[in-house]
């Protein structure tokens, strides 16, 4: 597909104005330079990386508990207890200010494949804001009494990011999906976020990053393009891996981990109906959709984690105050 003219896009207005989401919530500085890792866990790489957000380390496979300032563990990482309006609002106000990022969006899946490799787990605490994809999480948060605010996802964030973008006149780029994908998700924004700078698209082919030729032609279009705002739909943690090698290089952008997002702007995957997303069945669409491809990964590893995790939670809901160190 030839590609069209830098676009100016528009995005789906979410139910609430983006002006208004970023002026509702007092812009708070996260922090983004390097603490010390408290555990073996997050690892001596993780602190020579950078941004490891403060707070000690949340452990073990279905951890739920209050870390750090704020923050919450819950399936063995640690998470943002932020609103999607908030995580709007922080980003842009970073942006603002000159200062980069990392948004990373765990769901089960995440945290079941970060409680077994500490490095996944490290890959996610030095990102500056993470925030549950999840109902699971949210709901093994609340049943411990330090409830996350609601599910937010990368699959919403490509639109309430996008929007921010274009009220402020600041440049995206959309990296991911096969041939074709990213450029339809860019005419998809451009359709519902008048005045957003697409500053380029690009969907490498899979196994670019262990090729120094591709990885390098990834790192060259997007340092020449400049973009505030990146969103890499890889698949966790192919895209974070990639986020963590491309940061330096865009010191002042905001890079967003987000999975299918690009895919489900495109239209090229359809996403569930928003009901079953708010009742924690996103994944069951999902499988019916694509069942071969899914069936595995949920009913085999997700599930017993998901259950896990929220039995591990009635447990010490149950227990009360003696459950709790």
């Amino acid at each position: 597909m030839a590609e069209p003219a830098p676009a100016r896009t528009a995005a789906v207005d979410p139910a609430t104005p983006v002006r208004q989401w970023a002026e509702a919530v007092p812009a708070q500085a996260v922090p983004a330079q390097a603490v010390r890792a408290q555990t073996a866990g997050i690892g001596v790489a993780a602190a020579r990386a950078g941004g490891v957000r403060a707070g000690r380390a949340c452990v073990g496979t279905v951890g739920v508990g209050t870390v750090g300032v704020g923050r919450v563990c819950v399936g063995g990482v640690l998470l943002d207890p932020l609103t999607e309006a908030e995580v709007v609002a922080r980003v842009t106000a970073a942006l603002e200010r000159g200062t980069g990022g990392h948004v990373v969006t765990p769901n089960v899946d995440i945290c079941r494949a970060a409680a077994r490799d500490p490095s996944l787990r490290a890959l996610i605490d030095t990102a500056e804001l993470a925030v549950a994809d999840g109902m699971p999480l949210v709901w093994a948060s609340r049943l411990l009494g330090r409830p996350l605010p609601q599910r937010v996802t990368g699959a919403d964030l490509i639109w309430s990011l996008t929007g921010a973008a274009a009220a402020r006149g600041l440049p995206v780029y959309l990296i991911g999906g096969p041939p074709g994908v990213a450029e339809a998700a860019r005419d998809a924004l451009c359709g519902r976020h008048p005045g957003l700078v697409v500053a380029g698209v690009h969907a490498p082919p899979y196994g670019f990053e262990t090729n120094a030729a591709a990885l390098a032609e990834v790192r060259g279009r997007l340092v020449a393009a400049r973009p505030s705002l990146v969103f890499v739909g890889l698949g966790f943690p192919r895209q974070d891996r990639l986020i963590a090698e491309l940061r330096a290089d865009l010191p002042g952008a905001w890079f967003v981990g987000c999975g299918a997002a690009i895919a489900f702007a495109a239209g090229s995957v359809r996403r569930a109906p928003g009901w079953m997303g708010d009742h924690g069945l996103e994944w069951l669409y999902r499988l019916i959709s694509e069942p071969q491809r899914l069936a595995r990964r949920y009913l085999v590893h997700d599930l017993p984690f998901a259950i896990r995790l929220l039995s591990g939670a009635l447990i010490r809901r149950a227990l009360g105050p003696r459950s709790k160190g």
